[in-house]
């Protein structure tokens, strides 16, 4: 969509007129029309000419060229924009893009879920501890995690917040992504804290040290191409909070078409993918690639209609649905999706979720995944694509880089009862790093078999 400097604030904001799910509920709107006026003059966080090369690198996924890595945080904190919080982020996303990359032979697309990722949409408005009931933690972006009257107002400022953590923290990533530290020589270095302690590190050893024989190699042949001294890595998060996105779309100079540049790309939510609502409206006026997450609602038919709403022109790279079913259901629910989006010929990139259809809540009251659900939801996903001829596109989950213990099982396994020793994640559950690897791994498998 092409516009022109004075119509696309009313473009952009055209969302208004529409149901707005998962909205906070501000007390105070003056405030909050202060911060936004100000967030629309402020500096973009990426550019259009980066979410083109990711449109462009989405495009060969949807095309069964290329591979999604896609993960990150449940919800970013302001207290952990540090280079040791984001470098470990970073570090397991590199050495997962490592194992797919070298062991299924495939290009690997690597998107975080970082710069952004501060709100999250919940199932219930309010929270009830001991008979006290308050409003919902909704992301360090609307209100605070502790349970006071006073932490959890939402508060327009922490949208400004939010800007400048995601600014900081897209600074610290192009630094490490464009400084050395993705160089292909670091693949050892990458390791180092964790080879010893970790099977699923001593596995990625052995496959760094045969990275390194071929870099050798094609050294030694005198080819040492620039692509293995840095990589391409792009900002994603769910663009939940509409008077945040719509106050950082701008009009692009060169296209005159509309971009969030909160980030590279953007997805709509499970909760918030109303076909008539504001969120898929907003999604349908911006030109970066957008997400959307699908689950066992989800029809053929509402399937169809969001492509027309989202995809009209059937661009490739315009459009990944990123599927969230549960283990137990995606070999029956995916398959009718896939065969009538196929039909229909739109090429849109299919992802697997693999965490959101399987929380449950442990004995100790703790929201926990078992990885072996975490797994089996990716090998079905592997599946039904395999049996229907189409490609799978890639995955999509929640991560960090440090030695929690919130996701029970894994190679090093995590009981029900040792999820109290690290549990530090603001909402949902996260895989640890030698979780990650060992998903990695088994990725890399089925995407060969």
């Amino acid at each position: 969509m092409t516009v022109n400097a004075d119509s696309s604030f009313s473009i952009a904001s055209s969302w208004r007129d529409l149901p707005a799910a998962q909205q906070p509920d501000y007390p105070d709107l003056e405030a909050l029309r202060a911060v936004t006026s100000e967030l629309e003059g402020y500096p973009p966080l990426v550019f259009a000419g980066e979410a083109d090369q990711l449109r462009a690198r989405l495009a060969s996924v949807a095309r069964g060229e290329a591979f999604l890595l896609q993960g990150g945080d449940c919800a970013e904190a302001f207290d952990q924009v540090s280079a040791d919080q984001i470098r470990a982020k970073l570090k397991t996303l590199l050495q997962m893009s490592a194992v797919l990359t070298y062991a299924a032979a495939v290009p690997v697309v690597k998107v975080g879920r970082i710069a952004g990722q501060y709100s999250k949409p919940r199932s219930k408005p309010t929270e009830t501890r001991d008979g006290v009931s308050l409003p919902s933690y909704r992301g360090d972006s609307v209100n605070g995690p502790e349970f006071t009257a006073e932490a959890r107002i939402p508060d327009p400022e922490r949208l400004r917040r939010m800007y400048h953590a995601s600014a900081a923290t897209l600074n610290l990533v192009r630094g490490f992504t464009t400084g050395g530290y993705a160089d292909l020589r670091q693949v050892h270095a990458w390791n180092q804290d964790f080879v010893r302690t970790s099977a699923s590190g001593q596995r990625y050893e052995a496959l760094a040290r045969e990275i390194d024989n071929a870099l050798n190699f094609m050294k030694a042949c005198g080819a040492d191409p620039a692509e293995f001294h840095s990589v391409e890595f792009y900002a994603s998060h769910e663009a939940l909070l509409l008077d945040y996105e719509a106050a950082l779309t701008r009009v692009d100079s060169r296209s005159g078409r509309l971009y969030d540049v909160s980030g590279h790309m953007v997805w709509i939510g499970e909760r918030t993918r109303q076909l008539d609502g504001a969120h898929i409206a907003f999604a349908a006026s911006i030109s970066n690639p957008v997400g959307v997450k699908i689950g066992p609602t989800t029809t053929p038919e509402e399937a169809l209609a969001l492509i027309d709403r989202l995809d009209p022109e059937r661009e490739a790279g315009r459009l990944t649905f990123i599927t969230r079913m549960g283990a137990d259901r995606i070999r029956d629910l995916l398959p009718p999706l896939v065969e009538r989006v196929t039909a229909s010929g739109a090429q849109v990139a299919w992802v697997c979720d693999p965490m959101h259809g399987n929380t449950f809540e442990a004995a100790s009251g703790h929201k926990t995944r078992r990885f072996d659900d975490v797994l089996d939801e990716v090998k079905g996903f592997f599946e039904v694509h395999k049996g229907l001829g189409t490609h799978p596109g890639g995955i999509h989950v929640e991560l960090t880089g440090d030695d929690v213990t919130e996701c029970v099982g894994g190679g090093n396994e995590i009981l029900v009862d040792d999820l109290h020793q690290r549990y530090e994640t603001a909402c949902d559950p996260r895989l640890n790093r030698s979780q990650s690897l060992d998903l990695a791994f088994l990725v890399a498998e089925m995407y060969r078999g």
